[in-house]
């Protein structure tokens, strides 16, 4: 044995000593099992070093220190780590049943990891959700999973430009929001922000050289801050604990991007914490008094507030979160929680354990709560699978992370609906783990879901055939109601006036007897009928002929005719023609959608509630409702003689010229066009803008749409619709 080699040796069992020596408490017969593992491990990763030439088992280390002191993770995690590194890098065979079947299935899990090979990260996640899947035998796997990540980011300065590029895009896609579904806050923050160290390296020193820069004047902001704060919690009898934090880079810059401002535009790059020594059964209203003293004294911005006591996040996150503004003008974000709430919140799942004789709350979902209960140490004898729960429910994630329980057999239709009511009356399918699938496609343990929505979709009756939760078809059911009695409007709407005009009988006694006929058991229903088109006028005509005689059809006919008649006379010197004089004197008004003006071809739209609108023929709704409603569209032209004043709006663009909005300007003036409002915007030497004027008709505006387009400069020139 050279030097060398003996330097090297020391140095590892002075690495494995000071873990060791950290202040973790294992019993004898752990720490017999984790030393045995680690020779394991050091035997069969003596040939390999690390990118900076160091033993490759100092990683294994690393990661155990990780596992223990930051994650809170028990021997059995540890030992696991250790075998998993030895036979994933050697491809050696071990023999490791010595150590038990919960630390085989452990190791078998990892090794499993480690044979999938993620070579282009945004088109795998697929393939990483799926693999979520089979971690759930035993969520430690995760766990330690994401612990390797963490000590691989740490040491990424060792790694070639293109292997850091690789494994931050890896650790950011995938890993970082794993750690967040975990509620690893702490985890997934740190992942992140040494993604964004590698992926934008210049972002990353512009934003860490501003934090630093202004640290001084944030830390005396901060003291005056609290100073009444502080008053408060003690005058009130609090224990408590404030912390201030400021934010990553990561979180900082997002922030920036997505505000679109510089630095000095994030106003809450920090946050302060209170944390409060709290009874369990008094730690609601403790936060919620302590929220009182923080909001009497600096004005809270309601829009930025956040309640997770009242409904935790599914991965146990709890706190009160409110931005609020002193009295120049800063605003701060304050977040209140308990001890308990902090420890979890800092540390994750492996927090709970101190907390064993804590009620969870309700709105924790179960599956979280067994993965915490798994990450309890060494007391649990032995390790209860997530898989058994799959007997009655699955778990499948939304695209931002969030967990949704459902019955087992429940498709992408039970899915919508769990989100929202409205997304579930709209659905009409679905991206699963990034695929297209239907609104029938069943769902499985770990998919990520996105519902994909059409305003035109509608619910039907035979949705109830397929979807299984008690939710879905309770809001199915619901929204068919609702559906049936529009309907049943509009169909009641339309039967008064066609049964006045044919004279057959009384409204009453029609409809008694149209719903008998048909086999319904109430009028209404007839009604709905009628308004979704089931049942035609020619049908209803000659069932009436046959009830009252074709005596009564002639007559009907013939009362028809004469309206038609009678309209077409009466109609000519009102501001529309109508076929039927029944509506001449409803309210009418312009469609927003089309804003007709005097000169457009133009027909009106009976509507349930709001009168007579009138659509352009050219309007992009025209085609729909002369389809679907024809027997509520009705002709119309505009008045002959008499000049109105319509509103119309125009749209043009050209080069941002100096000059360019007096001469659009002075041209309107020159023709006498009033200006109701101009708005301008200018971006690298073009402008667009709309105007809006007043106008006598279409005729008028063809002509200041010529002189605009004369104007120098100008490039298009465009009627728009609104």
């Amino acid at each position: 044995m050279d030097l060398r080699e003996n330097s090297s040796r020391e140095y590892i069992s002075n690495s494995f000593g000071a873990f060791i020596n950290s202040g973790i408490t294992f019993s004898s017969d752990e720490l017999s099992l984790v030393k045995n593992a680690f020779d394991i491990a050091e035997n069969s990763l003596s040939a390999f070093v690390r990118e900076n030439g160091d033993p490759f088992i100092l990683h294994a280390i690393e990661i155990a220190k990780i596992i223990t002191n930051e994650l809170g993770l028990s021997a059995t995690s540890v030992i696991s780590m250790f075998l998993h590194e030895a036979i994933s890098k050697s491809q050696t065979e071990i023999d490791i049943k010595i150590f038990g079947d919960e630390i085989r299935r452990i190791v078998e899990g990892l090794n499993k990891i480690s044979k999938i090979d993620i070579k282009a990260t945004s088109l795998q996640a697929d393939n990483f959700r799926k693999l979520i899947v089979s971690y759930s035998s035993d969520p430690r796997v995760t766990i330690i999973k994401l612990a390797d990540r963490l000590e691989i980011m740490r040491s990424l300065s060792f790694f070639t430009p293109a292997k850091q590029m690789q494994k931050a895009t890896e650790t950011m896609l995938l890993y970082a929001p794993l750690a967040h579904q975990l509620g690893l806050y702490n985890l997934k923050i740190e992942l992140e922000n040494l993604s964004f160290k590698y992926l934008d390296p210049s972002a990353y020193r512009l934003v860490t050289n501003k934090l630093k820069s202004t640290t001084v004047e944030r830390e005396k902001f901060v003291k005056d801050f609290l100073l009444p704060i502080e008053n408060g919690l003690k005058k009130n009898g609090f224990k408590y604990e404030i912390k201030s934090r400021t934010k990553a880079a990561y979180s900082v810059w997002r922030k920036m991007q997505a505000q679109q401002v510089n630095f000095e535009g994030v106003y809450d790059v920090f946050a302060i914490r209170i944390i409060l020594d709290s009874e369990f059964e008094n730690e609601k209203s403790d936060c919620w008094a302590a929220y009182s003293i923080v909001t009497s004294i600096y004005e809270p911005d309601t829009k930025r507030f956040r309640d997770w006591i009242s409904r935790p996040k599914v991965t146990g996150y709890e706190s009160l979160h409110t931005t609020v503004s002193t009295a120049d003008g800063k605003f701060v974000e304050v977040q209140i929680r308990t001890r308990r709430m902090d420890e979890i919140a800092e540390k994750g799942a492996a927090a709970h354990w101190k907390y064993k004789g804590v009620k969870q709350v309700q709105s924790v979902q179960d599956w979280l709560d067994t993965v915490r209960n798994l990450l309890e140490t060494a007391q649990i004898e032995t390790t209860e699978r997530v898989s058994s729960i799959n007997e009655t429910e699955i778990f499948v994630f939304t695209p931002t992370g969030d967990l949704r329980r459902l019955p087992k057999g429940a498709t992408v239709l039970d899915f919508a609906f769990d989100i929202h009511t409205n997304i579930g009356a709209r659905c009409v399918g679905a991206r699963i783990n990034g695929k297209n699938a239907t609104i029938r496609e069943k769902l499985n343990t770990g998919d990520t879901v996105e519902a994909l929505t059409s305003k035109n979709q509608k619910p039907k009756i035979d949705w109830l055939n397929f979807v299984v939760s008690s939710k879905a078809k309770t809001r199915i059911r619901g929204k068919l109601n609702e559906e049936e009695a529009k309907l049943a409007r509009l169909g009641k709407e339309i039967i008064e006036r066609r049964l006045k005009n044919w004279k057959l009988s009384t409204f009453e006694e029609a409809v008694t007897a149209l719903t008998k006929h048909y086999k319904l058991k109430q009028g209404t229903e007839f009604y709905a009928l009628l308004g979704s088109e089931k049942i035609s006028f020619s049908e209803i005509k000659d069932v009436l002929q046959k009830l009252y005689g074709d005596h009564d059809k002639k007559t009907a006919e013939a009362a028809e005719t004469k309206q038609i008649s009678k309209t077409q006379k009466t109609s000519e010197h009102s501001d529309y023609l109508v076929i039927d004089e029944r509506l001449s004197g409803l309210s009418y008004h312009l469609a927003k959608c089309c804003n007709p003006i005097k000169g457009d071809d133009i027909f009106g739209f009976v509507t349930i509630n709001s009168g007579i609108t009138i659509h352009t023929i050219t309007c992009q709704n025209a085609a729909r409702l002369l389809d679907k409603f024809p027997y509520r569209v009705i002709k119309a032209k505009w008045r002959e003689g008499n000049e109105g004043s319509f509103l119309a709006t125009i749209k043009l663009s050209g080069n941002s010229e100096t000059g360019i909005l007096n001469r659009i300007t002075e041209t309107l003036q020159q023709i006498n066009v009033p200006i109701r409002s101009i708005n301008i915007s200018s971006k690298k030497g073009e402008f667009d803008g709309k105007i809006q004027i007043s106008t006598t008709g279409a005729k008028f505006l063809d002509h200041v749409l010529h002189r605009l387009r004369q104007i120098k400069g100008i490039h298009k020139v465009q009627r728009i619709n609104q």
